[in-house]
């Protein structure tokens, strides 16, 4: 499994139903698109659930290489690239997945954090791991994953929830709306510790 994102930071006060408008015309273009797991359609918008930025950032979890590059190089990506200029695109190697209870994503939790620089390679991961399975195993999630990115030595949590509750949160971190998800191969993201 592999983990993408890019995020478009927009000028404050920009239309975000210009982005709603976009996803919905043209969301349902990676629903059957070969090698992804799971497209997460995400945004955040300027004073809502603690964000200081309107910004549009979708989220991946690729099943193959080949998936991901056939995206960035086969036309996918072009259109976000024409639109809005080329994004830098940040890619994590993937060290768990899980399944929720849950059913509709309406809601993603992003954490970043460092590998920290003392304990064992091991640890860091192996507390990963556990913290994508106590996600999942939270009410309303839907999925749950982690991942490394090890040019950086920076962890990825993300989850996707059916409600967000910022008085008793069960994820730390960036909260997004979803707007629309993709996902041709979520039954075949392989579901526990990636090694």
């Amino acid at each position: 499994m592999y983990a993408m994102q890019y995020e478009l930071t927009l000028p404050a006060g920009y239309d975000m139903g210009l982005i709603r408008d976009r996803v919905a015309r043209r969301g349902h273009l990676l629903d059957d698109w070969e090698g992804l797991g799971v497209k997460a359609y995400l945004i955040r918008e300027r004073g809502l659930r603690g964000s200081p930025v309107d910004q549009y950032a979708p989220f991946y979890l690729w099943n193959t290489v080949d998936g991901m590059n056939a995206f960035l190089w086969g036309g996918g990506f072009q259109g976000v690239s024409d639109d809005f200029g080329r994004p830098s695109v940040r890619q994590w190697t993937g060290l768990a997945y899980e399944e929720g209870g849950g059913s509709q994503a309406r809601f993603a939790v992003r954490r970043r954090q460092p590998v920290p620089d003392s304990g064992r390679l091991a640890d860091a991961a192996a507390e990963s791991v556990g913290e994508a399975r106590r996600l999942a195993g939270e009410r309303g999630a839907v999925l749950a994953a982690a991942a490394v990115d090890t040019s950086r030595w920076e962890l990825v949590h993300f989850s996707l929830w059916e409600h967000w509750d910022h008085d008793t949160p069960t994820a730390d971190g960036e909260v997004f709306e979803v707007l629309h998800l993709s996902a041709p191969g979520r039954d075949r993201l392989p579901r526990g510790r990636r090694w």
